[in-house]
């Protein structure tokens, strides 16, 4: 199964008033592992570039100016998505611009229905929480230390991996090597690993006993009494 997380960067909040999409990143998932390939672009939005968008992630006008614009980067951007899922963050914010900008280039629009919102996920696990990507990764123990600002391609990146351990998809030390497997045309190299720190468990040495007690009435017939300890 292929999937795509993105992220984006905008001179604001709003593209039916005017605000452009200035960097789009994109990491592609095989099966829920990052397969390597990405597609990463900064844009020139041939506007200003508003101070609190600035402050946000740092792109200039100055940085931006000799940048593509996006329809001469639009073909192979498509191309890319495919007709993959498409996971992002807050994802009707990112998809509003993506589509804005794909009508200026005379390109079809995608569909809200490709959506995956990791923040509507979020909510539903962890109602009440905060649920910021940087929150999201201090929850699950990734790393985000190089998020001093935003930035679409290290975002998407930590959001792939935010998703993985949103769905329950993360499988860490499976005793398998690197291997590679095929996708498509694709030889995708997949790289098995293990948290630098282990998640708190979630059950108690007093449950474990209480559960151990309960294994030990149900008779001795009961084929769970073969899994308790010195049976």
């Amino acid at each position: 199964m292929r999937e795509i997380v993105f992220d984006t960067e905008t001179t604001g909040l709003d593209p039916i008033q005017g605000d452009r999409m200035v960097e789009i990143g994109c990491i592609e998932l095989i099966n829920r592992f990052p397969s390597g390939r990405t597609f990463h672009c900064y844009f020139n939005p041939e506007r200003d570039m508003p101070e609190p968008a600035f402050k946000v992630h740092g792109l200039s006008i100055d940085f931006l100016k000799d940048k593509p614009l996006f329809s001469h980067k639009v073909e192979e951007l498509i191309e890319f998505l495919g007709v993959a899922p498409l996971i992002a963050h807050n994802a009707m914010f990112d998809l509003g611009f993506l589509n804005a900008e794909l009508a200026r280039a005379k390109k079809a629009a995608l569909a809200r229905e490709r959506l995956v919102d990791t923040l509507m996920l979020a909510r539903r696990k962890h109602p009440g929480g905060s649920n910021r990507l940087d929150d999201l990764c201090a929850r699950y123990k990734i790393d985000n230390s190089k998020r001093v600002k935003h930035g679409a391609l290290l975002d998407a990146e930590l959001l792939a991996e935010v998703y993985v351990e949103l769905i329950g998809a993360r499988q860490a030390n499976l005793g398998l090597a690197a291997s590679d497997m095929a996708a498509g045309e694709t030889r995708v190299t997949i790289v098995i690993r293990t948290r630098a720190e282990p998640l708190v468990p979630r059950i108690d040495e007093a449950e474990r006993a209480a559960h151990r007690a309960f294994i030990a009435t149900l008779g001795e017939a009961a084929v769970w009494r073969k899994y308790l300890p010195g049976t």
